[in-house]
Order: C-alpha cells, then structure tokens, then sequence
C-alpha cells in the first residue's frame, strides 16, 4: 500500500523538477543548431518559374540559385555573383550585328547580349529524379510511395548552362502563367514564338524546342539576347525566375503515379542552393535542412567562413499573432515583428528614434529597423469624371486639397505606430532618384519650415476645394453636396477605426466620403474595369531602380485600358515620353535630371495621394547574430548564425514552472491522505484478524 502512495507522490516530485513543460518541440532538438521560425500562410507555388510571393520566396529563395545574388552587407543595394562566375556586362549590337560602345545612344541599339558564365563544379541537392529507374515508376513500384521522402535512393549531378536555358523555356509554357511572361516576351528575344509554338505542341517537351535569344555557348556558358538596351534586366537575373531546372525534375514530376499522390515540384523543390526543403506539411511544418551539396561559398569574403550557419530551419504554422508573441518571448522563435497590440509595451518613440522597453532589454532582446523599399498610396481613377483627366484644372485642384487634407502623420502614428516615413513622391530611400530635405519634399503639400516638413494648412486645402469650383463642399453648378467613394478591401470590425478616419479627413474639406467595402476579387474586377474612384494600394520594390516604381504611372501600363500595373490609370504626355526616355538609362546626372522632372510632373498632377514608405521592425534574440535587414534579398538564412547553449539558458530562465501550488497539493496529500491511508491499513488488519 506504501508503494502505491508512494508511486504518484514521486511522480509529481519529478514532474516539478523539470522546467520546460511548455516546449513546443521534441527535447531531440534542445541544444542543436536550428532556427525556429513560422510562417502564417501556405505556400502556394514553390515552383520558381510561377512563384511571385513573399511568404513563398522565404522558402524558394534558400532553394534556388540565380546566376545573381545581393551583397548581404553592402548599401546601396549591390548585384555579386551568386551561380554565376562574375556579374555579366551588356554588350550592345546594331540591326547589323555590329557591336557598339557601351555609351552609344539607346535609339542606336537594336539588342543586347549578356553572356553568363557559371561556376564549375556546382551539384544539385540529392533527390529522386536524378535515379534514372525512377523517371518511369510504374502503379506497382508507387505502392509504398506517399511522399518523397519515401523514396530509398537519390542521386545528384553537376549544374550546367543548359539548366538555365530550359529554365528561361519554362517561362513561355502556356500552362504554367508564369507572372513576369508578358515583361519578359517584350524583352527576350523569341519569348512570344516559342510560346506560340508551345501553344500548337502535342506533347511539349522544352529540350526539343529552341529559344532564338537564348543560346547555349557550351557547357558552362549561356548567352541571352535582349530587345534594345534594358538595363534593369540584370536585377531580374538575381530572382528565382531565372535560377537553373534540371530537366530531369520536370520528367520525373510529370508521372502520372506522382500527380496523383501530389507530389509534384510545386511541393518538393529541386535546387543547388544552401538549404533543401525536407518536411512540406503547410497545416503545421515546413523544415529546410542544409544542403549536404552545397557549394562551398563562404562570409563575409574568400576568405570567410563556408555558409551556410545554420544546419536546419523549423517554420511552424503560426496564425494569430498572440502565441506567435508568447512563444518569442519563452525562446521557442528566434525572431518576431511587432504587432500593433503589444507595440507601446515593447518600443517606445521619442523625436523619431525607436528604443526598446526595459523588459525587453532586460531579456537581451535586440531591435533592428530598416525601411522597406515600398510606397503605399490612395489613389484617384483618373477615367472618373469628378477626379480624372477630364475635370482637368478643377480635378487637379481638388486631388491637391484631398493630398493636403489626409494627414498622412497622423495615420502614421494611429494606425502604424510610427513605423512609416511620409512619401513625398513615387521613389522609396534607397531607390536612385529619392531626394531627403529640403529639396526632396512635395512643394504642393508641405512647407520647409524650421529644418523640416510642415504639411500646409487646413486653409489652404480649402481654398483649393473652392477654386475647384466646390465652395464649403457644395458643387457651384448643382448646388448639391460633393459625395466622393472610396472603394475598400477593408470592411472587417477592426477597419472600422481606419475607415471613419478617412471620413474625417475628408469633413475637414465638407466632403462626403462614403466608404465601398468588398472583397478582393470584386475589388480587382473594380480596378480592372475603371469603375473605382478612390482606392488605396501598395508596391514593394522587384530591384532597386526608379524604373520599377516610376512605370506605374506610364500611361502604356494603365490597368483599365492595357492590364497593367498602373491602377490610377494616369497618363501625361509628358511624364510618359520622359519615362520611355529615362527607363533605359543607367544611372548618372542625366539620367537623375529627368527622375527631377518627372517627379515634379506628378506632384503637380497629384494621381496619388502619397501615404508613406514602411518601416520594418525586428526583434531578435541576443543568441540569433548576423542579422542585418535587406529588404531585396531573399536568399539571408544562409548567413545567420546561433548559439544554441544561450538559447537553452534563455528558456531555462524564462520557462521556469510555477510549482507552489504542486507543492501545497503535495503536502496535503501528506498530511491527509497518507494518514487517512494508514488509518484504512490498520482497519483492514483490525477487520482480517
């Protein structure tokens, strides 16, 4: 009977002596060299020819490797080589095929050739489709195949340039929609051919068919010929789009046995990059483990350490922001942003300089701040009568008291706590062409007043709106109410706040906004068709060049009327033949003089109101190092580095297990119950004898 009692009693002895209760994972992985992360949407491509998402390149990006990388550390943002053996020059050729000097006029040029030269040596990650008896499994041989994990053999090869060829083909495959095929088909030469040809094909495999801009030099060298000069083309060379395919992945996935068990390359990856994705289970985990192939590149120069840090990465699915919180702060995720709800207890701000809580500090919690190569914007459709081209001067006027009226400062502070800087123009810092101070604000909004940016008074904004020829928010013609819509993906209870704000912005002017919320599809079909009015949108940066965020105003890229990016559906005359003159530039005064102009054409005409640019917060734990945000590169894993001991302190400090109460219980079970239990003992001895 003492054992019995006993038993449970040193149990719970044991349980209280143990001080990690909360761990999330297996005590196997304490102490070892892996990152935890999460990610709160599934994937939906990991096919790199269809794949254009953020939450998807975290994934890719370790995965693939273009010929092109970013220099981690180096600002500006810096093109190195990555598959590639150099950073390739353009060469520059007439309709002839004479080659010309690299500063001949663009009108002179009819193509451009970048020759790419690769790294010998590069072997792809072990995998099935590189096993020569798996590229034609039959039923039988499938029947114990549930993922690729469960095949028992895996093979590799060396990288060669014609990976990279096929993989430019993948972009013309009709049935893939790559999302940068109609950019590229106005670019690479023989792009639209080939997928016309691709259209007419039976059985379309890419090896058979040519690409007449795309030519294989030899084994390690590729060249691709481009229409006229296109400058920009080189940062495309550092995305997933144009990373190698081995042919033998697309044969092995194109079985019929693997479709039907789901097992295809948008699933299971096939790269030459750091990491290999080794778990795809988006309803919980995804793990990258490093690549036992990998190339041996090495930080922070030749003569560095061999990358990759980190030996695995565990991201599990995290969909609500407050366990995701509760679990940085217990150790079991190494890094976390900061949401709204718990930004005033974590940072504070004091004269635009972010510092972090005592508590925070106290837990060597670290905060890194970078601002991200992106503009938010609401803008006007310019096809509407009241906002667009033809209200003309009075149109104008009103976009420019609507711009002075909607305090962007103040939606900064409610609704971002300050993490945003105030846009004066397209051209986010960092992006050749942003100016700072005096001679970067917008003249038509601000004042420069006292060494900084004073937007302009409520007055004046209303003396707009009465040039406009709506005194006191009454149209001078109809004498009835000016009523503007605002169309909004927004209609949640929590954009109620954000939507009322925009109404009072608009009462200062004795306006009437009324708000038109719907869902994204319908809010697309809005856009699409020109029957929004007033919109709010964003756009993140593809590569650091003003060309990338100055097109969406190039009146040839409306989205109304050509289904492009260019959602305000703005055209000037102007704006858009210096566009057609700057895109092809490369950097320098010249170029920047025409940047200025443009500039000032769109303050002026105001199709946007110009919101601001976003700036990231990270919180990291003192054990995760060598963190350091780049907002155009997406391939950072490999850098990181941990220290798994500190992390194991760290939770051992921070999980400490509250066992009072497992105490008090253990001494009533001590003093009642085992006394009660003796008294019973001794009854039944009483009873028996």
């Amino acid at each position: 009977m003492r054992n019995k009692i006993l038993t449970p009693l040193l149990s719970l002895l044991l349980l209280t002596s143990c001080d990690t209760w909360n761990n999330p994972y297996p005590s196997s992985l304490n102490g070892k060299n892996i990152l935890f992360a999460s990610f709160s949407e599934r994937p939906k491509h990991l096919d790199p020819v269809r794949s254009y998402s953020s939450n998807e390149y975290t994934f890719i990006a370790q995965i693939y490797e273009p010929p092109l990388q970013y220099h981690y550390l180096k600002r500006p943002y810096t093109l190195t080589p990555l598959s590639a053996t150099s950073v390739p020059k353009p060469q520059y050729f007439d309709k002839d095929g004479n080659q010309l000097a690299d500063d001949v006029a663009v009108d002179k040029i009819d193509h451009s050739v970048y020759e790419i030269k690769i790294k010998k040596g590069i072997q792809y990650q072990p995998h099935p489709c590189f096993v020569p008896e798996y590229q034609e499994l039959s039923e039988s041989q499938l029947s114990n195949i549930h993922q690729l994990s469960d095949f028992e053999k895996t093979a590799s090869r060396e990288l060669v340039a014609s990976d990279f060829v096929y993989q430019i083909k993948r972009l013309a495959h009709p049935k893939l929609h790559s999302p940068i095929y109609g950019l590229m088909s106005e670019y690479i030469i023989g792009l639209k051919d080939l997928r016309e040809q691709l259209k007419k094909a039976k059985d379309i495999d890419l090896t058979k068919h040519s690409l007449s801009g795309v030519e294989i030099v030899d084994k390690y060298t590729y060249r691709i010929k481009i229409k006229g000069k296109y400058p920009q083309f080189i940062y495309w060379l550092a995305m997933p789009f144009f990373a190698a395919m081995p042919p033998e992945a697309i044969k092995f996935y194109a079985q019929e046995g693997l479709i039907k068990r789901n097992i295809s390359l948008d699933w299971y990856p096939v790269g030459t990059g750091a990491y290999m994705l080794s778990v795809n289970n988006p309803n919980y985990q995804m793990v990258l483990e490093k690549n036992p192939n990998f190339h041996g590149e090495t930080y922070p120069s030749e003569s560095g350490e061999a990358l990759p840090f980190i030996d695995k990465a565990i991201y599990s699915l995290e969909k609500e922001s407050i366990p995701y919180w509760n679990k940085f702060l217990q150790g079991y995720y190494d890094a976390s942003g900061i949401s709204s709800e718990n930004f005033d207890q974590v940072v504070s701000i004091n004269n635009g300089n972010a510092t972090l809580s005592e508590d925070m500090k106290q837990k060597g919690i670290k905060l890194v701040t970078s601002v991200r190569a992106s503009t938010y914007y609401l803008g006007f459709n310019m096809l509407d009568p009241v906002l667009g081209n033809k209200g003309g001067e009075s149109a104008r006027k009103l976009r420019q008291a609507i711009s002075i009226a909607i305090n962007v400062e103040e939606y900064i502070s409610i609704f971002l706590n300050d993490r945003g800087i105030a846009a004066q123009s397209p051209l986010p810092p960092g992006i050749y062409g942003y100016r700072d101070g005096e001679n970067g604000i917008n003249p038509y909004v601000y004042d420069w007043k006292n060494g900084k940016a004073e937007r302009k008074s409520i007055e004046v904004a209303r003396s707009l709106v009465a040039e406009a020829g709506y005194p006191n928010g009454i149209d001078a013609k109809t004498g009835k109410p000016l009523v503007l819509y605002f169309d909004s993906m927004s209609g949640g209870a929590d954009d109620k706040s954000l939507l009322n704000w925009y109404r009072k912005q608009f009462k200062k002017l004795k306006i009437q906004l009324i708000v038109r919320a719907t869902d994204y599809n319908r809010f697309q079909d809005k856009m699409q068709t020109g029957s929004a009015q007033i919109f709010g949108w964003g756009w993140n940066a593809d590569y650091p060049d003003p060309e990338n965020f100055l097109f969406l105003l190039y009146g040839k890229n409306g989205k109304t009327k050509f289904g492009g990016e260019n959602a305000a559906n703005y055209q000037n005359p102007r704006f858009d033949a210096l566009f057609e003159q700057m895109k092809n530039m490369d950097n320098g005064e010249a170029r920047l003089k025409i940047i200025d102009e443009m500039t000032e054409i769109l303050r002026y005409d105001a199709p946007w109101v110009w919101n601001y640019h976003p700036l990231d917060y990270s919180l990291l734990h003192e054990y995760l190092t060598n963190f350091k945000p780049n907002v155009m590169a997406n391939n950072t894993l490999k850098y990181k580095r941990l220290d798994p001991a500190k992390r194991e302190q760290y939770r051992q400090q921070y999980n400490r297990p509250i066992v009072f109460p497992l105490w008090l219980l253990l001494i009533f079970m001590v003093i009642i119950i085992i006394p009660a239990a003796l008294s019973y003992r001794k009854y039944e001895r009483k009873v028996v004898s």
